[in-house]
């Protein structure tokens, strides 16, 4: 599609918006593309850090005298009156600027819904980069869109909303899709001349690997051996989780195991990879969502951050046309694998941010429903009055290990994990047990307001009444 079309006819209107997170790297992808277009522009920043976010936004070529670092309301207003560019701490003072869509990008579940259902009750557009608020409270936050006539999406240029884009592009065809994913955040790249291979800044010897870059005559067994052969390194990010639970619910593909596979795979396997049991594959049933640890060697193409579709081929002569084009096609030709390898972060969001104001279109699902749960199994026992507290990279959420349920094999108290996440425990749970809402201590009252809110209007297509936040 031509997206000069799509915004054609538009006026010349500016986009405004604000962002919270805004120290964040994916806040400064968007800040840096910004600039780039003429109907676009940031109104006011919320960051913890405001001096380390004006260092940052004069680099990327702002002008330092339209940076106004504001301390209150009256202060946020008189800025963007004068046409300057708001930095705040406090995400309260958002509000007090005119704008017109919330990206909202702090990783926070507390702090991001307390600014989004702002944002949303005050009749803005959000979108929502904050995966950790989306799997608590994105079908509240959806019901809280659709009552006061304003847009809540996922954000381009971000794995969930990729991957939603081509699912639907799928389905719009008319394709069988049997699974769909995303790879894992970084290769594992595999150099033959040293027997090592290479995820991120870490590299580990594996030899066996050599033998092993061919998928051979059984998959599952050769899978099982290079998991064997990189097993130093870490599998399974809990912001993978977290990613397919936003994907489950917008588009209805749910985790064939809760725990995903997370097979080993290059890209030319996944046809194969991820064919149904039956045909040699790793699934159990069709309608999966999933990740793959990707493997190449260092002179190939990256697929981290990239997104996939497998579906059934139908038509041979057209799969054996395509095959010959180089798309990937399993070996045995009823499944192919369609992918994009890249996300681009921030950089593209400027589509969903255009889409949502100037057409009232949102980027995610168009039904999003309850299908899935990322929850926690406790990694070790895990005594009351421990605080799982929540840091690093991916948020993992500390002795406790990320799953996606399906909703049926979901218990009605499961405790979605970024509920769970800094909260206190208020009895043991041991080791492999599932953590519950009964397991936590005074859990954050408008995180479960809007978790149990969402899920029973989404179940039942009525809103519950409004809640008056604490």
């Amino acid at each position: 599609m031509n997206l000069h079309h799509l915004f054609a006819g538009t006026g010349d209107r500016t986009v405004r918006y604000a962002l919270s997170g805004a120290g964040g790297g994916f806040a400064r992808t968007l800040l840096a593309q910004t600039p780039r277009i003429g109907r676009l522009a940031p109104a006011v920043l919320c960051d913890r850090d405001v001096e380390r976010l004006r260092r940052m936004l004069v680099e990327l070529g702002y002008p330092a005298d339209r940076l106004a670092v504001c301390a209150d309301a009256a202060e946020v207003a008189r800025a963007a009156e004068h046409g300057y560019v708001a930095l705040v701490v406090d995400g309260a003072l958002l509000p007090a600027a005119p704008w017109d869509i919330l990206v909202e990008a702090t990783g926070s579940p507390a702090d991001g819904y307390a600014m989004a259902r702002e944002a949303l009750t005050g009749g803005r557009h959000v979108a929502m980069v904050s995966k950790e608020v989306d799997s608590v409270a994105g079908l509240h936050l959806a019901d809280l869109a659709r009552d006061n006539g304003v847009v809540y999406t996922t954000a381009d240029g971000d794995q969930p909303a990729n991957l939603i884009a081509l699912v639907t592009w799928a389905e719009l065809l008319g394709l069988d899709i049997v699974a769909i994913g995303k790879s894992s955040e970084y290769d594992l790249v595999f150099d033959p001349a040293t027997g090592s291979v290479t995820q991120l800044d870490t590299t580990v010897p594996a030899p066996e690997l050599a033998a092993l870059l061919g998928l051979g005559s059984d998959v599952r067994a050769t899978l099982a051996a290079r998991a064997a052969a990189v097993g130093a390194l870490p599998t399974g990010a809990t912001a993978d989780y977290c990613e397919m639970a936003v994907v489950a619910t917008s588009t209805g593909f749910r985790p064939d195991v809760e725990r995903l596979h997370y097979p080993v795979a290059r890209i030319a396997e996944l046809a194969d990879v991820y064919s149904l049991r039956e045909d040699g594959g790793v699934l159990h049933r069709s309608g999966a969502v999933d990740v793959f640890s990707a493997l190449r060697l260092p002179d190939e193409a990256s697929f981290a951050g990239g997104v996939f579709v497998v579906v059934r081929t139908g038509d041979p002569v057209t799969w054996d046309t395509l095959r010959g084009k180089g798309h990937v096609v399993s070996r045995d030709g009823r499944y192919a694998a369609v992918y994009l390898p890249y996300h681009l972060m921030g950089v593209e969001t400027p589509v969903s941010l255009l889409s949502a104001v100037l057409h009232g279109r949102p980027s995610g699902g168009t039904d999003p429903r309850a299908h899935a749960v990322l929850a926690g199994r406790a990694e070790r026992d895990l005594p009351a009055g421990t605080v799982l507290d929540m840091g690093g990279h991916h948020h993992d959420v500390t002795g406790v290990q990320a799953v996606l349920l399906r909703d049926e094999d979901a218990p009605a108290d499961a405790a979605p994990l970024y509920l769970a996440a800094h909260a206190t425990l208020g009895r043991d749970v041991p080791a492999g047990a599932l953590i519950t809402l009964g397991d936590l201590a005074e859990p954050d009252a408008d995180l479960l307001h809007a978790w149990t809110s969402g899920r029973a209007s989404r179940a039942t297509g009525t809103t519950p009444a409004p809640h008056a936040s604490r």
